[in-house]
């Protein structure tokens, strides 16, 4: 590193290492309840289930992007993040609108009350650590 540059912000460091937490283990928890209801009894609720392993490939991107850290990583994440609010809040708000269409939960039912309102909270801190570390 040349004499007097700044070193790159690390995503993943301080509350960031919070954030790579949980994003890793809502990862595994999305992607092992989707894998296993689509094995099991995928034609119960196939929407539902289909939304669970995407929200599992979005969790797991934002991990990834978070451990790579750089200007690239924080944008896609942060791109990410906002794509996955929007997922839980368009989600959240069928399944209360329309419960039939969901007969099994996703993870992003009811705005994420089944994992402790964490999916819907978890963009929205994401996205504020990713602003924030653009100004580091």
């Amino acid at each position: 590193m040349p004499a007097g540059a700044k070193p790159a912000f690390e995503l993943g460091t301080g509350p960031g290492r919070v954030l790579v937490w949980f994003y890793g283990v809502f990862t595994v928890a999305a992607a092992s309840r989707s894998i296993v209801q689509m094995i099991i009894d995928f034609d119960r609720a196939p929407l539902a289930y289909a939304l669970s392993a995407l929200a599992a490939v979005v969790y797991g991107f934002i991990t990834y992007s978070l451990v790579r850290g750089g200007e690239k990583a924080r944008r896609a994440a942060l791109v990410c993040c906002a794509a996955e609010l929007v997922g839980v809040l368009v989600v959240g708000a069928w399944t209360l609108a329309e419960p039939s269409a969901f007969p099994d939960a996703t993870v992003w039912s009811d705005f994420g009350m089944g994992y402790l309102f964490i999916p819907v909270i978890l963009p929205v801190t994401g996205m504020i650590w990713l602003r924030r570390a653009r100004t580091a």
